[in-house]
């Protein structure tokens, strides 16, 4: 069994900014109270598509850029807040600073025990896939 709690009025704010910025972004974020989030390593192009580098003398073509994702979930009241922090601390001014992507979070899932003040909906496992024979 796990526990599901309705929540409305959060939001997950997925932000990808570059590597040597994401270090900057979690501590603004931790200096404002965020300190619950996800990280991961993640490559993409934008408008910027690839780069040519180089490598002992030769040039190379890089078709995806390495990026970090900094995945958050705050209140309505503070989506805006939290969105101002990130754009400041990673912006640079540069093509490819980053993108900030504002989504709705209906429900959470927690595999914790129940929470006092809240009220959970016990869902039940979910149920094997019928004509299975596995």
């Amino acid at each position: 069994m796990f526990q599901i709690f309705r929540r409305t009025g959060m939001k997950q704010i997925i932000a990808i900014v570059q590597p040597f910025m994401a270090e900057k972004v979690l501590k603004a974020l931790a200096e404002a109270s965020w300190e619950a989030l996800s990280v991961r390593e993640v490559k993409g192009y934008g408008r910027q598509k690839s780069y040519l580098d180089e490598y002992r003398g030769s040039e190379y073509s890089t078709a995806f850029l390495s990026k970090v994702m900094i995945t958050l979930w705050v209140e309505d009241p503070e989506v805006e807040k939290a969105v101002r922090t990130i754009v400041r601390t990673a912006r640079t001014g540069r093509q490819g600073d980053g993108k900030i992507f504002v989504l709705p979070a209906q429900a959470v899932a927690e595999f914790a025990p129940a929470v006092q003040d809240q009220s959970p909906i016990l869902c039940p496992e979910p149920p094997e896939p019928k004509g299975s024979n596995v």
